[in-house]
C-alpha cells in the first residue's frame, strides 16, 4: 500500500482502499505471523478482522505501551522467530525503498519523527528535487512542539549537529542547511504555553526550488497527548487549497510506509479527493555518516506491523462512516 487515487467517483476509491487494505492484512506474510505467536485467524469480514488483530498486536507486539518510539521495550526472541518477522515485513512493504511513481506532484511532504530521521527525510527530499522531481506547489515539512528526548539529543551532540530542543526545531535546522536558507520569508504561529496547544509555519523559499514550509501542528486531543502523524497531515490541508486530483508524495521511512500512508489516506485522500504516494527514505542516497541508521530489530518491526494495522482500522472504520 504506497499509492491511492482519488480521482474517480467516491465509491470508487473507497471500493480499491479496501481492497488495498485486505490485501494487506489478508498477506500470508502477517497470517504467517499470527500463527507463529498462537493465533488462530479469525471468521468475519474485514472489520472484524481488524478488530482482532488490533487486540492481538496489542497482546503481543505492543512493546511501547504508550510510551515514545525510544523508550519501547526491546524483547527477546528466538532465531527462529526474528527470521520470520524479517521475512513478513519484507514481504509486507516495510524494509525497502522505492522510488517516487511520478516525475511531479503539486505536494512534497516530509514527515518528522525521532531526530536522525527528521534530517534524513529533509535531505531526501532535497535529493528528490535536485534530482528532476518536480513539485509544482509546495515542500510542507510537517512536525511538533514534542520534546526531544536525552537519546535524541545525544544523537545530535554526537554527529556535530546544534543542539535543538523540539522535533519541529530539528526540522527547521535541517531545512536550514539542506536547502541553504537562513530566514523564512513569511512565518504565523500560536504559542499557547504548551506544545500540545501551539503551533508554528515558517516558510523559505530556496533558490530554483519550490517554497518549503516547516509546520508545527497542535494536537488534536491536548488534554490526552502530542500531536500525531495524523494531526500534522489534517493542519497542514487546513493551511493549503488541496483539490481533487491534486498529487502529493509523502517521505518518511520504509517501516512506517503503511501506517503513515493510511494516515494520509484517511486525512488527506478520502476528504479531499487527492492522490497520495508515500515512499521511505532510500539510505544509499543520504549521508550516512551523519546519522547513521538505528538498528531496526524484530521488535521495532513487530510495533510498526501493529501501527499499520491500528491505522487501517481507522481508515476502514471512515470509509464505512462515510
Amino acid at each position: 500500500m504506497q499509492s491511492a487515487d482519488a480521482t474517480p467517483s467516491t465509491s470508487t476509491v473507497a471500493e480499491q482502499i479496501t481492497a488495498d487494505v485486505r490485501a494487506w492484512v489478508d498477506s500470508s506474510a502477517l497470517r504467517g505471523l499470527v500463527r507463529h505467536f498462537g493465533g488462530d485467524w479469525p471468521t468475519g469480514d474485514l472489520a472484524e478482522v481488524l478488530r482482532f488483530l488490533d487486540d492481538f498486536s496489542a497482546r503481543h507486539w505492543d512493546f511501547r505501551q504508550g510510551r515514545e518510539r525510544p523508550d519501547a521495550r526491546e524483547p527477546s526472541f528466538d532465531a527462529l522467530t526474528s527470521g520470520l518477522v524479517l521475512d513478513a515485513v519484507a514481504a509486507l512493504g516495510m524494509v525497502r525503498a522505492v522510488p517516487p511513481a511520478r516525475p511531479a506532484y503539486a505536494y512534497l511532504l516530509v514527515l518528522g519523527g525521532l531526530a536522525h530521521a527528521c534530517v534524513r527525510r529533509v535531505a531526501y527530499a532535497a535529493h528528490l528535487l535536485r534530482a528532476g522531481l518536480r513539485v509544482t506547489g509546495e515542500v510542507a515539512v510537517l512536525g511538533s512542539f514534542r520534546p526531544l528526548s536525552e537519546w535524541e539529543r545525544a544523537t545530535l551532540a554526537d554527529a556535530g549537529l546544534p543542539p535543538d530542543e523540539t522535533e519541529v526545531d530539528v526540522l527547521d535546522t535541517a531545512v536550514r542547511q539542506v536547502f541553504g536558507v537562513t530566514s523564512p520569508t513569511e512565518q504565523d504561529g500560536v504559542d499557547a504555553g504548551h506544545p500540545h496547544h501551539s503551533w508554528s509555519s515558517r516558510t523559505y523559499r530556496p533558490a530554483g526550488l519550490p517554497p518549503v514550509r516547516v509546520l508545527a501542528a497542535p494536537s488534536s486531543e491536548p488534554d490526552r497527548r502530542r500531536a500525531h502523524t495524523a494531526d500534522t497531515q489534517r493542519f497542514w490541508a487546513g493551511h493549503v487549497r488541496l483539490a481533487p486530483g491534486d498529487e502529493a508524495l509523502m517521505v518518511t521511512a520504509p517501516i512506517y510506509v503503511p501506517f503513515q500512508h493510511c494516515d494520509a489516506l484517511r486525512t488527506l485522500a478520502v476528504p479531499y479527493g487527492c492522490h497520495i504516494d508515500t515512499v521511505g527514505v532510500d539510505p544509499a542516497l543520504t549521508d550516512p555518516a551523519v546519522l547513521p541508521e538505528q538498528t531496526l530489530t524484530p521488535g521495532r518491526y513487530l510495533q510498526e506491523i501493529r501501527s499499520a494495522i491500528r491505522s487501517m482500522r481507522a481508515l476502514h472504520a471512515a470509509l464505512v462512516a462515510d
